[in-house]
């Protein structure tokens, strides 16, 4: 798996990518108010949430996460795994640099206390009709590049222009909702729905980043090709070092047009921000312990718990934290590409399925620190874990499809494979060799065999990752018993993103998001219109009607949020009856330790760790760290 995103990352790319995200928070706020059905007249806002209020009010002057005197300077130095090709996150291509989110700034942004509101940033408003065909943006005066050149509305409708023309298929799909984008004035730019009266729609809007205009016409550069020098850019920091594959460097601007405003106060603290890529994760804590970067965000439960009994620790020169994390997750686990005809049975998937022993593996593998994965959207209200049987409005979507989906849906809850954690599994191997039977599978000589073709049952586990292979080996273990040979092969990350793109692959492991309510990303995870599109999302290749008119219903939008709920809950039982992944485990708690050279808010963001946004170095700590005292 890739090394973790940060919220600035994650949040930031999302205004360049297409993902929508609320991120860092705004400026004085409006409800958003009922408005009335059919086009209308406009109402013009300074913020709105798709559900209720914003929840800063018009006189905020900070947000509740930032301390507004904390000092400015130095350097926050990162790491990321794996390589870089390019600084565009665009077009289809190898991975970007990490941190690249730093560089950008959207029409609109969000708060780390909230999932889905919207507060200004290079738009000072917004305007909408009654029935939300569409929105007009008023740009903010101060609004400039990194050059002191004003952003204006050519540049929004340029960027968004090239992003319909030359991006990568899940991009565009989804951006599928936002029809075109109409110069209105120099600072006015008018963006054109195909939904109705969707505020979700509105909101995935206000994310998005401009691309200037003028600078890429004047700059004599081929702009339909991915690059790996600078361009020109809008956000707090600027890329003033690139090292490609290896190394990337982020500063300060001093007079950014924007330092001043609430959505700033407290946060951009260093004035530099590097990241020094490593192709190994051991290696790179081992840098960490010895110094050469400042902040870890744990992924391994077993460093978690054995590796940190060190000098280092134990005098105070490196910090643990353990942090709650209320952010909703996606879908994780082991997905199966059902374009391969071994797994298209949906028998084969749950037989194998049955052999995943996540009790066994979180004790002896994990030190029981994970939570086991039920639904498509764990940690979240949108999933189905909590209610075992479908009740109320979600029977009824779910009754509308009748003898499309199984019975046993509204009459057996679904449950993941469960053992006893001894590492015996024979009730689970006695069932699976059962389904595999029905769907013409049997042992011979110890190895399970097509009846119909004697063909033995044989694939391949890829990753570009070997510190999962703790997981992934007795999971192996445990397919051989059942007569499967699996090989397990880690290929290095440019050929593991080559060959996903293309689901030039077995199985693999996915960590995916979605950005609360659920919307029109899950078209690209789910519907049967991206199963052939090259690097879409649709890694388990399901093509389902039922599927389909359910993630229809969830994009089309509406402001009844429970019937979102509802809908999509409705929408994880019919996956999770569909097998298509393997569902693995989720941590609920954020794991951080970093040399003593920071001081952060007494209260972290609700949503997220605060790092970096609204940390800072602290003069006298780093001076002690240089020193070599605690």
């Amino acid at each position: 798996m890739k090394s973790m995103l940060t919220r600035r990352d994650f949040g930031r790319m999302a205004l360049a990518t297409g993902f929508a995200a609320p991120l860092l928070g705004g400026i004085p706020a409006l409800a958003r108010p009922k408005l009335a059905a059919g086009a209308g007249n406009l109402t013009t806002l300074k913020s709105f949430a798709e559900f209720g209020e914003p929840a800063y009010p018009l006189e905020f002057t900070q947000f509740k996460y930032v301390n507004p005197t904390a000092p400015r300077g130095g350097t926050i130095r990162l790491a990321a795994l794996g390589t870089f090709e390019r600084l565009d996150t665009i077009r289809i291509g190898g991975d970007w640099a990490a941190g690249i989110g730093n560089i950008m700034s959207g029409l609109m942004t969000g708060s780390g206390d909230e999932l889905s509101s919207y507060y200004p940033m290079i738009a000072e408003s917004v305007a909408v009709p009654d029935d939300l065909s569409y929105a007009v943006f008023t740009l903010d005066p101060r609004a400039t590049w990194q050059d002191g050149t004003p952003i204006l509305a050519e540049d929004f409708v340029f960027a968004f222009d090239f992003i319909k023309a030359n991006s990568r298929p899940l991009l565009k799909q989804f951006w599928v909702d936002i029809e075109k984008a109409t110069l209105v004035s120099e600072r006015q730019v008018r963006f054109d729905f195909a939904t109705r009266d969707n505020w979700r729609t509105v909101g995935k809007i206000c994310g998005f980043s401009p691309m200037p205009k003028r600078w890429w016409e004047a700059s004599g550069r081929d702009i339909s090709k991915s690059y790996i020098e600078p361009v020109l850019s809008e956000g707090p920091y600027r890329i003033t070092k690139v090292d490609p594959g290896r190394s990337i460097t982020y500063e300060r601007i001093d007079d950014w047009w924007a330092e001043d405003l609430p959505v700033s106060v407290g946060q951009n603290n260093a004035d530099r921000i590097t990241y020094t890529y490593y192709r190994d994760q051991d290696v790179m804590f081992e840098a960490f312990m010895a110094g050469e970067f400042d902040f870890w965000e744990e992924n391994s439960a077993k460093r978690w718990a054995t590796e940190y009994e060190r000098d280092v620790v134990k005098s105070g020169r490196i910090q643990k934290l353990l942090l709650p994390d209320n952010t909703p997750n996606g879908f994780i686990g082991f997905v199966f590409n059902t374009r391969r005809p071994i797994f298209q049975d949906v028998r084969v998937r749950q037989a194998i399925a049955l052999l995943y022993d996540f009790e066994w593996t979180n004790r002896n593998v994990f030190y029981d620190q994970y939570v086991r994965a039920k639904s498509y959207f764990p940690n979240s209200d949108y999933g189905t874990t909590d209610v075992p049987l479908p009740v109320g409005e979600e029977k009824t979507i779910l009754e509308r499809f009748g003898d499309q989906i199984p019975a046993e849906i509204f009459t057996t809850p679904f449950a993941v494979s469960q053992t006893d954690g001894s590492g015996q599994i024979r009730p689970q191997l006695r069932e699976a060799w059962r389904l595999f039977k029905e769907a013409g599978w049997e042992v011979r000589d110890g190895t399970l065999t097509n009846v119909a073709t004697g063909q033995p049952f044989r694939f391949e586990y890829l990753d570009n990752d070997d510190g999962l292979l703790r997981m992934v080996q007795p999971f192996v273990a445990n397919l051989a018993r059942a007569g499967i040979k699996t090989e397990i092969r880690v290929v290095d990350t440019p050929q593991y993103q080559r060959r996903v793109q293309d689901f030039d692959y077995d199985m693999i492991y996915i960590a995916a998001n979605f950005f609360p309510p659920p919307g029109p990303e899950m078209e690209g995870y789910f519907m049967s219109t991206t199963v052939d599109q090259q690097d879409s999302a649709n890694w388990a290749g399901i093509k389902e009607p039922v599927v389909d008119a359910l993630v229809k219903e969830i994009i089309a939008g509406h402001e009844d949020l429970e019937l979102i709920k509802a809908t999509t809950r409705a929408l994880d039982r019919v996956l999770l009856r569909g097998h298509y992944i393997i569902p693995s485990y989720y941590l609920n708690k954020n794991r951080l330790a970093f040399w003593d050279k920071f001081a952060r808010p007494e209260t972290p963001p609700f949503y997220g760790t605060g790092f970096p946004d609204s940390w800072w170095i602290d003069p006298a700590k780093d001076a002690a760290q240089k020193r070599g005292q605690g």
